[in-house]
């Protein structure tokens, strides 16, 4: 159904990096979770009356409740498709965590809910009430919120959205919550035993389970996590695919909301080659990065000596001293820069966070390894921090 409504109403839906596309498909899901779960709780509600079931009178009330969560997703990407305004010079595009982050607050408010209602029951057991209606009811209403776990959990994934996991997680702990209905229903029928608190236990640290984890992957972009890989390699293949490009370090990605990237990174080139030609270069690559991955790319030249043949038997033999004892580090900006007295190497490193070694002991050791090569050699050594998955 999602899959038909989407090849409907939604324009190129398979560019999914484009914000607009990606705000289409959470508008089509939040309306789509609206009208089921409305449905569900006009359903319940009238089986709950018919049957006088008030377990199915409760979990009628909490499809409500879901309703309104799809309503949060779906005015979450609606803002978050906003225009650039003086106020938010770099858009909308985090409310989109914002809305995933208020889902998961109202995930782990109904694990509480659930699990304090289920330690009355476990005190004070009541007889559940049965009819071939409510059963109907129950099992329809689990189908359907399986079927809304998967469409949201396939669309989440298709445009990367930890505001549609979020409501996918929400439909997940909806169907062990109507299960667990259903379970303490027909074992209060068949056997007389009222196990329904006990089994809402269960649940509840299920649902807390799931709100816990949809609430830290909206929280980890709100707080600044890496890129994803993908993005870091599709942006060293475009950059690296230019004649004049040798070599990018000190990339730095910038995330303001799916689709809203911005990223700086220095691209070395040959120290003889034309300025202008370089400078052209550049910008086309900056342009080329906007328009295939829809990101804001500023990109700082790096002039490197190509043709020095001291410059690049010292690289080779640092390069082969750094990955004999550190082969998870790397270096860049490599330059000699001679005195009368010494000279001094000049180059920047990449060291992983929580690395098992730390940073003096590394330099330390570089040092002393470089001095060996010829006592005149000083090197200087500037330590970067890789902030992106391949810590260019």
């Amino acid at each position: 159904m999602i899959s038909l409504l989407a090849r409907i109403f939604i324009k190129n839906g398979e560019d999914i990096s484009s914000p607009r596309v990606r705000q289409a498909y959470g508008i089509l899901c939040g309306t789509m979770g609206i009208v089921l779960n409305i449905l569900l709780f006009i359903g319940k509600f009238l089986a709950g009356i018919i049957s006088n079931s008030i377990a199915v009178t409760a979990d009628a009330f909490n499809n409500l409740s879901d309703a309104g969560s799809s309503l949060i997703t779906l005015i979450g990407f609606k803002m978050a498709g906003q225009k650039p305004d003086p106020d938010h010079p770099f858009v909308h595009g985090r409310i989109e965590y914002l809305s995933g982050l208020l889902v998961s607050v109202a995930i782990l408010i109904m694990a509480f809910e659930l699990a304090r209602s289920s330690i009355g029951k476990i005190i004070h057991p009541q007889p559940i009430d049965f009819s071939p209606v409510t059963i109907i009811i129950l099992v329809v209403s689990i189908g359907v919120k399986i079927y809304m776990f998967l469409y949201n959990k396939s669309i989440s994934q298709k445009i990367d959205s930890a505001a549609m996991n979020a409501t996918a997680m929400d439909s997940l702990s909806d169907t062990m919550a109507t299960t667990v209905v259903l379970i303490a229903t027909l074992a209060g029928a068949f056997t007389g035993l009222k196990i329904d608190g006990y089994c809402g236990i269960l649940v509840a640290l299920f649902i807390f389970y799931a709100g816990y984890c949809a609430a830290k992957e909206t929280i980890s972009p709100l707080l600044g996590q890496p890129p994803h890989p993908e993005f870091v390699k599709n942006v060293e293949t475009i950059v690296m695919s230019y004649e004049y490009v040798l070599g990018i370090h000190d990339m730095i990605v910038h995330d303001y909301g799916p689709g809203r990237v911005m990223l700086s990174l220095h691209a070395e080139v040959p120290a003889d080659g034309d300025i202008l030609t370089l400078h052209d270069m550049i910008d086309n690559i900056e342009h080329r990065l906007h328009d295939e991955l829809h990101c804001d790319a500023v990109i700082h030249m790096d002039p490197v000596l190509t043709a020095d043949e001291q410059t690049n038997s010292l690289k080779s033999q640092i390069g082969d001293i750094l990955s004999a004892a550190y082969p998870e580090i790397r270096f860049h900006d490599f330059r000699i820069v001679k005195g009368p007295t010494h000279t001094n190497i000049i180059f920047d490193i990449v060291v992983p966070f929580h690395y098992k070694n730390s940073d003096d002991e590394i330099t330390n050791y570089l040092k002393r390894e470089i001095h060996r090569i010829d006592e005149s050699y000083i090197a200087v050594i500037q330590v970067d921090k890789a902030y992106n998955a391949n810590a260019l």
